[in-house]
């Protein structure tokens, strides 16, 4: 093979092409998706007193939507007097604090079509009845006091004195025609006191746990306005995690995914879809692919992606619809909902990639002006509450990727020490590395082990060994584990990869493996059997030689294993992709080799229900 294939053709050079393409869409086609979605929602809440039998009753609540768009979900919240409560309750989780009453629909019954309504019960003790009701912020008869707006959105609030059981939170005051009575702080999207202030200290947390908060303003007549923007809170003490930054939590193994920008476009995939699959439960971080570095600075990738697109209440991940006035919508706008309903997934930016690292040899020439630069866009404070920390996306330091670099093998580290000093020990500093173990290949030419004391975490680039971007062959699989008989190439496997990292100095808890949610191909192939030879590249959806999982799983099955992965053929066509099999015994394997996790790429190729991330969420524990 020539020098020019293994390694320097990276997964990011296919998606990041792809997403390219969409980034040239023409501004015309752009403003027509952002038109402000012209559907309203609106839900109703309804109570009645089924039965009395003096000590106690059973109260049933009708949740109704009375608006013209689907709702995915639903909360009902209300006070009962002093010595009136809920017991048992039905349909509906239902939670208690103090006097306040809050319930959340059930995992199936969250979804409203318009005119639909769903009810759900309680038994109570007490005589009281419910009073100050709220549904989703809003009143319960689905308006507003008349000549009474509803107050603003407060600040994001601030986080400051944060202990092992403990952190004050301050916020700036939201605003109303009439007035603000008082504010309510939510913890985890739950209320967790009612406050007259600006400041509130939450006590009684676990110590080493993350936690959101929010705030919420209510007026004189009692009607709440919208959430703040989230504030993620990790308390002292307990395991810090693999590096410096914020780790997973105690014996917790990283489960990262990359969430593409322009897989907006063509691919149709969204935040939301996060949800839907069931992939939002099982994994731990995010990596946002992708920012550009131009100019010694970080900068924006796709601007109408990222925060600008309009998004349905259909597409939201919240069920609600944006509007053409908010100050932040797109993407950034759903991963901070995304972190209100999950808040122990961590987000982080990730600069660079396949396309994009032309810019690095630029930037590490002033390795202190480039991290400010990435810490002012990273933190601003449109989005700064959406983000953790930054990934950089470096193919590859003094090395070959797209173009060629001479910054020389301390480049990387002086970048990563000047990363971790901007953004200090509460944000997550990552890169993804090659994993070329070949002798005197990219992992050689870089400093890695001594830039891994100001990392968290290494994202091991261990797929796209072998492709048909060696058009005839021969075939072989793009992501082995171990070696093999035949092997076009010694030192490009997984194992060896890690081997290398691990005995130059890089610790394997800051390893994490790499999994590609896709395959690659050649066509023109007689042989079953890997070390085929080959006309050109299998046709893919998006580009030759690519095609997603859930595709190739139904299209081409697998029908043999080699070096820990899967390969099928199929016709004249030969695919080799990673299965829920072959990823379980790659988990068990980064398991025994005590690295910190395991990352992938991408969500998008993943099934409906999220099969393979499921394969590395059960296997990782």
């Amino acid at each position: 093979m020539s020098t020019s294939t293994p390694r320097t053709r990276s997964r990011f050079r296919a998606r990041a092409t792809a997403g390219l393409t969409a980034l040239l869409l023409p501004f015309a086609a752009m403003v027509g998706l952002a038109t402000p979605a012209q559907a309203a929602t609106s839900v109703t809440a309804t109570y009645a007193k089924v039965q009395d039998w003096g000590s106690g009753f059973e109260g049933k609540w009708t949740v109704k939507n009375t608006g013209t768009t689907s709702i995915s979900t639903w909360t009902v919240e209300w006070d009962f007097p002093s010595g009136t409560s809920v017991t048992s309750a039905w349909d509906a989780d239902v939670t208690g604090s103090g006097t306040h009453w809050t319930a959340r629909n059930k995992s199936w019954n969250g979804t409203l079509a318009p005119g639909a309504s769903v009810s759900f019960g309680f038994n109570g003790a007490g005589a009281g009845s419910p009073a100050n009701c709220r549904i989703n912020g809003g009143s319960c008869d689905g308006g507003t006091v008349p000549g009474d707006n509803p107050p603003s959105a407060p600040g994001t609030p601030s986080a400051g004195g944060v202990t092992d059981t403990a952190v004050t939170l301050g916020w700036t005051a939201a605003t109303d025609d009439k007035g603000i009575k008082n504010y309510d702080v939510l913890r985890d999207g739950t209320r967790v006191a009612t406050v007259t202030g600006l400041t509130y200290t939450d006590t009684g947390l676990t110590a080493g746990t993350d936690y959101s908060y929010t705030v919420r303003a209510r007026d004189t007549a009692d009607q709440t306005g919208p959430v703040s923007g989230a504030r993620a809170v990790r308390t002292t003490g307990g395991d810090p995690g693999p590096g410096p930054g914020p780790g997973p939590g105690p014996g917790s193994k990283i489960k990262l995914g990359y969430f593409t920008n322009w897989g907006v476009y063509g691919r149709n995939y969204h935040v939301k879809n996060l949800v839907t699959s069931g992939t939002a439960a099982k994994i731990t971080h995010i990596n946002y692919a992708f920012g550009n570095v131009q100019n010694g600075q970080c900068t924006i990738g796709d601007s109408y992606a990222d925060y600008d697109k309009a998004y349905t209440a259909d597409q939201s991940v919240d069920g609600v619809a944006d509007t053409w006035d908010q100050p932040l919508r797109g993407n950034f706008n759903q991963l901070r909902k995304l972190k209100q309903r999950y808040p122990h997934i961590k987000i982080l930016w990730s600069f660079g990639g396949w396309t994009w690292s032309g810019g690095f040899p630029q930037a590490v020439q002033n390795p202190t002006a480039f991290a400010n630069s990435c810490y002012n866009l990273v933190e601003d404070p449109r989005w700064a509450d959406v983000f953790d920390g930054i990934d950089l996306d470096w193919e590859y330091p003094n090395a070959c990727g797209l173009s060629c670099d001479t910054s020389g093998p301390a480049a990387f580290k002086n970048m990563m020490q000047a990363m971790r000093t901007k953004f200090g020990p509460n944000n997550l500093v990552t890169a993804a590395i090659t994993a070329d173990a070949s002798s005197g290949g990219k992992i050689d030419k870089t400093d890695y082990a001594g830039a891994a004391q100001y990392s968290d975490w290494y994202n091991v680039m261990t797929y796209d060994f072998f492709g048909a971007f060696d058009a005839d062959g021969p075939t072989a699989p793009h992501s082995p584990l171990t070696s093999y008989a035949g092997i076009p190439q010694q030192g490009f496997t997984s194992a060896e990869a890690i081997a290398k990292l691990k005995a130059q100095g890089v610790p394997a808890g800051k390893l994490l493996l790499g999994i590609g949610f896709y395959g690659r191909g050649w066509t023109g192939v007689t042989q079953s059997a890997p070390g085929g030879s080959a006309t050109g590249p299998a046709p893919g959806t998006y580009e030759q030689g690519i095609e997603d999982y859930k595709v190739l799983k139904n299209s081409c099955p697998a029908n043999g294993t080699v070096a820990g992965t899967a390969y099928a053929h199929c016709g004249s066509n030969w695919w080799s992709y990673d299965t829920p099999a072959t990823i379980g015994s790659k988990m068990s394997w980064a398991k025994n080799q005590s690295l910190g996790g395991a990352f992938f790429w991408e969500f998008s190729g993943d099934t409906a229900n999220g099969e393979l991330v499921s394969a590395i969420s059960t296997a990782l524990g």
